[in-house]
């Protein structure tokens, strides 16, 4: 059996690979940047091959630090687990969870049973809101916000890169007959922040017209698709959103063509040290969750 490397090394690594940043997993660690760039060459030389790449900015893992992160990750949550489980009495830690009404309701609620039961420990308590880009409310230690990710807090992670597609009624998709062009007469429905997701699916799709004037705006993906719900309109939502909704029958996806949503999701953290096991804990669930 080969030698494991030393764990305080994979305990750097873990730590730089989840933050994406030797300077990130120092400041956790309470080691210098220079003591985890040690680690790192260390546990490389050991391993015999590049886990990061060095970029003029930060780092970045290569195809094969990704890949040993989720394991190596993995294992130090079951030993953690193992050793709460067995030696230690677990404290209720309580995490307040922010997110957009439509991640809220059609992807949070839905699911946060499954969290609770890997973690009873952890209280959560969700609020929702339309827009957020800051941390500007003390009791909120968690942020699941939708932007480009160019934000002040420290803790930022990308969720996920998101797709889009076309979606509506059974009835309005059999107005459409499986022909793009019918597009050019439909009753648009837009999400405030979204507009540019049509000309793009319109490209896409390879409908040489204009958009039509937009039938109806809402403020949210989840206005949206109880709008096309009630069997008028024609949206286009993040697949994030969409799936139950077409699982359960309630609506369709008329054309299987996809456009990259303009903005992505993010985590973005508070930087109390007492909440940041269950940061983490919320974090490795929530983005497992979501791709």
């Amino acid at each position: 059996m080969r030698r494991l490397p030393h764990v305080t090394w994979l305990s750097t690594f873990e730590a730089a690979a989840r933050h994406g940043s030797f300077a990130a997993a120092a400041d956790e660690l309470n080691l210098t940047p220079a003591a985890v760039s040690q680690h790192i060459k260390l546990l490389e030389e050991t391993l015999e091959m590049k886990l990061f790449k060095r970029l003029p900015k930060g780092v970045e893992l290569t195809d094969i630090g990704q890949a040993y992160a989720q394991p190596v990750r993995q294992s130090f949550v079951d030993l953690q687990t193992a050793t709460d489980g067995l030696f230690q009495t677990k404290k209720q830690t309580t995490l307040h969870v922010r997110a957009s009404i439509s991640f809220g309701v059609i992807v949070l609620a839905p699911r946060l049973h499954e969290f609770r039961a890997l973690h009873p420990e952890i209280n959560v308590v969700v609020s929702t809101t339309v827009w957020s880009d800051r941390l500007n409310d003390a009791t909120i230690d968690v942020d699941i916000r939708y932007g480009n990710g160019d934000w002040p807090e420290r803790d930022i992670w990308q969720l996920r890169r998101g797709q889009a597609s076309l979606i509506c009624s059974p009835q309005v998709a059999s107005t459409l007959q499986g022909d793009p062009a019918q597009l050019k007469a439909a009753d648009i429905v837009s999400i405030v922040g979204s507009e540019n997701d049509w000309p793009r699916m319109f490209g896409e799709l390879g409908v040489k017209s204009v958009v039509p004037s937009t039938w109806l705006s809402v403020e949210s993906s989840l206005l949206a698709l109880e709008s096309v719900a009630a069997g008028r309109g024609i949206a286009i939502v993040d697949t994030l959103f969409t799936k139950n909704y077409v699982n359960r029958g309630d609506l369709v996806v008329p054309f299987e063509e996809a456009v990259p949503t303009s903005q992505n999701f993010y985590l973005v953290a508070s930087p109390d040290r007492k909440i940041r096991s269950a940061v983490a804990c919320f974090h490795d669930w929530i983005g497992s969750i979501v791709r």
